[in-house]
């Protein structure tokens, strides 16, 4: 999926007007190495990360949860937070938080994009959800625009 610098480019520009400025859409985002095809162990396993501080060890349930493929049938975590499938898509699926203490909720969704996984944290519902699927579609867009 093209180079390093242009992807890394196309996510700092994405990231500045999407996660954790004033009225950004999501509270978070994190751009994950994942290639099931590949060597995954000679890359880190985040590749970027805005708004979050995890660390490997902390994705590696998740990554292991997608790596499964048994999206509605499990629960998965990321960091502290366990979610709980409610749609899935061809290359994207949405989670719900269930235990947030957030009374408005939170949820996640997880794109695909090439050699990536795009993980776009948010707080609150339906509205939220539909502005957070909005960055998630932007930085789809500007990434594989950038690599054609």
């Amino acid at each position: 999926m093209g180079d390093w610098a242009a992807t890394r480019r196309v996510w700092e520009k994405w990231a500045a007007n999407s996660v954790s400025s004033s009225g950004a859409p999501l509270k978070g985002a994190l751009l994950l190495n994942y290639d099931p095809s590949g060597p995954s162990r000679l890359l880190p396993i985040i590749a970027e990360q805005e708004g979050t501080i995890f660390k490997a060890i902390d994705m590696q349930p998740f990554l292991d949860y997608i790596k499964r493929n048994n999206l509605q049938m499990e629960i998965f975590s990321i960091g502290r937070s366990q979610y709980m499938v409610t749609s899935i898509h061809e290359h994207w699926f949405c989670g719900r938080c269930i235990n947030t203490s957030n009374p408005g909720g939170e949820g996640v969704m997880i794109m695909q994009i090439g050699a990536y996984l795009l993980v776009a944290l948010y707080e609150g519902s339906l509205g939220s959800a539909s502005q957070a699927m909005v960055a998630v579609d932007q930085f789809e867009w500007q990434l594989n625009k950038r690599n054609r």
